[in-house]
């Protein structure tokens, strides 16, 4: 995630730079420093920027889950946590999903991956 994609997302949850640093329990410089792009933005902050998005886009309308956008067969549903958790919309956020039939270990791998899906790319 780059420094403008931050910014937007933070507009999109209608924030401050000081009420996204409360929320996510950082610090007001290290917002300031994430949108300038002179840090970059930690996995964990991506992740829960993201997350908080998805959440407010969730509430507003009936999002299909992963599974059925991607046509997944039983026996692949029934190995993913995305499917055991009843997490179709978070498919992207759970680590150890089965995605294009394999498991991405690292946050940048999955990300990397979701965001070429239609199932993140919906929400986001």
């Amino acid at each position: 995630m780059d420094g403008r994609e931050f910014a937007s997302m933070r507009k999109r949850l209608n924030k401050t730079q000081k009420q996204t640093a409360e929320l996510l329990g950082c610090s007001v410089k290290a917002v300031h420093s994430y949108e300038q792009g002179w840090r970059l933005v930690p996995s964990h902050i991506e992740r829960q920027v993201m997350f908080l998005v998805c959440q407010k886009v969730n509430g507003s309308r009936n999002l299909r889950p992963c599974w059925e956008i991607m046509q997944c067969p039983i026996e692949v549903r029934e190995q993913c946590p995305a499917w055991e958790f009843q997490a179709g919309t978070l498919c992207w956020f759970i680590n150890g999903t089965i995605c294009k039939g394999t498991v991405k270990k690292a946050w940048k791998d999955k990300i990397a991956l979701c965001r070429s899906c239609e199932v993140l790319s919906s929400i986001l």
